[in-house]
């Protein structure tokens, strides 16, 4: 990180090999102090304009400067106001293109390879902006051979701002998708708009504009956080660049003394001594450990610091000398992955897939030695289960699971949080969202709730009321939000335990009691065991299939599972009626269904017997005589999901006893 002169905060992002500016302070080029024609960053070659709408050309002159813009055949005429900002509003066009755009002031713009179609912004935090790069080995064929001009995204730089709105981006551009750049797509925006131009045959443009770890708040303006005081108080802080720049250079600080002074103290790493990574270290009174595990469950209690783990296998002549890629699952936190002593790869943070290059040359016949330094900063330090962990060849795999040596390098004290500005209230909103909010959609695609699961209960209110600041600055009163239910995630806990994830998910179905809203439902496509489950055709495709029925109108289409509608008690029977049924219920495995529980008076739930007749669920239990609520798929992780209509959605988690726990 590094701030400059002008109070911008700066910090290098390996992902981009750039410095990313994540705050400005007061003084900004983004205040568009300029004295030559000049263009919002959206305004550039490449745009998609939005069809069928009076959309924005819009950017910056000399105060009162007059403004010329020529576009398929009209001429559009205006001044620049006494702030430098002009703007014109063109015809309505059908979809088309490409076209150019001239734009003339005290000098001539041509903007080439214009398309009009729709536009969509993509919003939230990590699983909307986790790119194609991140699933390119579940999708390889797609990212090999796709190549569409009619597909495009822009994506709007991370930037945050409590001072203000901004007037303009960071950056960005537009770009089409083709295997050079589809790797940087949104993977949900994308998928959605691959479903949608292979419907419709009409360009598709993306705004992908999203930050992973972000909560709703950083989303929000300061007027619709205005009933929450605790919010706007630390809004009022984060205000005092003075304050915001000590606080990140002392965080900094301190973490740099942290992690020299495990360097320092790992006896893995000791000046004058071979290194534990070495090829040819002796490791043999090293203890031994099962991999994967968390060295919390093996003994070793909930450490921190630096561990080293060295596992060595046997090659045949035929694999020596090859490239290969080492899969490692999974680590929490940091990871340093060495092969016969030489560093084949590293990640900083515990949810990156941990997938190297071994290059050519490395490999030999005979004994190689793997070591893997892990770096735990908080909480349970080790390799996460169910993953894969092995060495890939083009037509052979090792599995690396199993015994390994470890040794404790050094403890150290659990690093203290840091401040993360994607999660203060009204940074993003400012920073991000009102730059772009004046360019033409057709609608929004939200996923987001996963850093706001530690307080369910504020959720729904927080997300309408978004919705509706979005609403109010896109100018859009009805305009389309369509959003992720959270998927399943987590272990599974006792029956009777309080799980924030429904409550969560809920929140979430609430928010559809506003016009024009629509929810995709995910609980049976999450990863027990990994915050960013890979299916993200599956979510992009649910996403795409509520905008064909809500926004583009094919009546026709079920878009979703079966949602809970009403119930009733016979006997010791609960009948559970749904509304999109679609052609019918059924049970996806042809099993019993799975996931229902009961409860009767004493408030206990217990695993129902549920079976569907007539469209209905009916539920019932031996240990509950009169039923009193029903509840499905309320867990954080419920597992073998199997209740969906026979067009393949899946029904919505949901409970009866809708203010009970």
């Amino acid at each position: 990180m590094y701030i400059n002169l002008n109070g911008q905060i700066r910090i290098y992002s390996a992902e981009y090999g750039t410095y990313l500016l994540l705050y400005k302070g007061s003084d900004s080029i983004n205040s568009c102090k300029t004295r030559q024609l000049l263009l919002h960053n959206m305004v550039s070659d490449g745009m998609v304009l939005q069809r069928n709408a009076n959309v924005k050309v819009w950017g910056w002159a000399e105060p009162n400067e007059r403004i010329t813009v020529c576009f398929l055949g009209h001429t559009y005429r205006t001044t620049a106001d006494s702030s430098g900002k002009w703007a014109v509003t063109l015809l309505k066009h059908e979809a088309g293109g490409p076209y150019e755009m001239e734009i003339e002031g005290s000098h001539k713009i041509v903007l080439h390879d214009i398309l009009i179609g729709d536009v969509w912004i993509c919003s939230g935090q990590s699983n909307m902006q986790l790119p194609m790069a991140r699933v390119r080995d579940k999708y390889s064929d797609i990212v090999k051979n796709t190549v569409n001009p009619q597909i495009r995204q822009f994506d709007v730089p991370e930037h945050y701002d409590f001072h203000s709105p901004c007037q303009n981006t960071e950056g960005g551009k537009w770009r089409c998708v083709s295997p050079e750049t589809i790797l940087d797509f949104t993977a949900v925006g994308f998928f959605f708009a691959k479903e949608l131009y292979e419907t419709y045959s009409v360009p598709i443009g993306l705004i992908k504009m999203a930050v992973g770890g972000s909560r709703i708040e950083a989303w929000m303006s300061d007027e619709s956080l205005g009933e929450y005081p605790e919010k706007t108080e630390i809004v009022n802080r984060f205000r005092n660049d003075q304050y915001v720049k000590q606080l990140l250079k002392n965080e900094e600080t301190r973490e740099k003394q942290w992690y020299e002074q495990l360097d320092k103290a790992d006896q893995g790493l000791q000046p004058g001594r071979q290194k534990w990574y070495a090829e040819n270290y002796d490791d043999s009174d090293w203890e031994t450990m099962q991999i994967p595990s968390y060295w919390a469950d093996e003994g070793l209690g909930e450490k921190n610091g630096a561990f080293w783990f060295r596992k060595t296998i046997m090659l045949p002549a035929k694999l020596a000398g090859l490239p290969a890629k080492i899969v490692m699952g999974r680590i929490v936190d940091a990871d340093y992955v060495y092969i016969n002593g030489e560093l084949v790869g590293t990640t900083s943070y515990q949810y990156p897939p941990r997938k190297y290059d071994v290059p050519a040359g490395l490999l030999k016949e005979g004994r190689n030695t793997i070591a893997v330094r892990v770096i735990s900063n908080r909480g349970k330090g080790g390799f996460v289960a169910k993953k894969d962990y092995q060495l890939v060849f083009s037509d052979q795999k090792i599995d690396l699971t199993g015994e390994w040596k470890y040794r404790v390098g050094a403890f150290a004290a659990m690093l203290p949080e840091k401040t993360f500005l994607h999660q203060i209230p009204t940074g993003l909103f400012n920073g991000m969202f009102s730059p772009v909010s004046e360019y033409t959609v057709k609608g929004v695609l939200w996923y987001q709730g996963e850093s706001n699961t530690s307080k369910p209960e504020e959720y729904e209110d927080l997300f309408i009321k978004m919705i509706k600041a979005w609403r109010k600055k896109l100018k859009q009163e009805n305009l389309p939000f369509l959003y992720v239910q959270l998927p399943n995630y987590l272990e599974r806990e006792n029956i009777q335990a309080i799980n924030k994830w429904p409550l969560l998910r809920e929140a979430q179905q609430k928010a559809l009691k506003l016009p024009n809203t629509a929810m995709a439902v995910t609980i049976d496509i999450g990863e027990w065991n990994d915050l960013h489950p890979l299916n993200k055709h599956d979510v992009g495709k649910r996403l795409a299939m509520l905008a064909r029925k809500t926004v583009y109108g094919d009546v026709n289409v079920v878009a979703m599972g079966p949602v809970y509608d009403h119930m009733a008690i016979r006997g010791n029977k609960a009948f559970i009626s749904f509304t999109n049924i679609g052609t019918g219920l059924l049970s996806k495995d042809g099993n019993k269904l799975r996931n229902f529980e009961i409860a009767g008076k004493d408030g206990n739930f217990y695993d129902a017997d549920a079976t569907i007749e007539n469209n209905q669920v009916i539920a019932s239990c031996d240990k509950v005589s009169i039923p009193v609520a029903v509840r499905y798929a309320w867990r954080d992780n419920p597992q073998d999901i199997n209740f969906y209509n026979r067009e393949g959605f899946p029904a919505a988690p949901f409970r009866t006893n809708t203010g009970s726990r």
